[in-house]
């Protein structure tokens, strides 16, 4: 499988969105995350071409490669909280 992925700047999630462009564009609640800003460019692409499957794929690769980085971002958090949960779980049933 495999293939030639590469990385892209672009596809960084940003904590500070410009709330009044999302508003303005009309970005449905459950997807105002740190990707918001990339999926405005995908929805006006996707608008002008009909939302033809073959066109936008730029637009939409760096969207849903935003989505993936926020994804391992919740997955790295998830295990540094269960470390910690152990670690304390560990020193309290050595105080016992």
């Amino acid at each position: 499988m495999g293939g030639s992925h590469h990385y892209s700047t672009e596809a960084q999630p940003k904590k500070d969105q410009d709330l009044d462009e999302i508003k303005t564009n009309r970005v449905p609640l459950h997807y105002r995350d740190q990707c918001a800003h990339l999926l405005i460019p995908l929805n006006k692409c996707r608008r002008e071409t009909f939302y033809m499957p073959e066109s936008c794929g730029h637009e939409r690769h760096t969207f849903e490669q935003c989505q993936h980085i926020m994804y391992e971002q919740r997955v790295a958090m998830k295990k540094e909280m269960k470390a910690k949960e152990a670690a304390a779980a560990a020193t309290s049933a050595a105080a016992m």
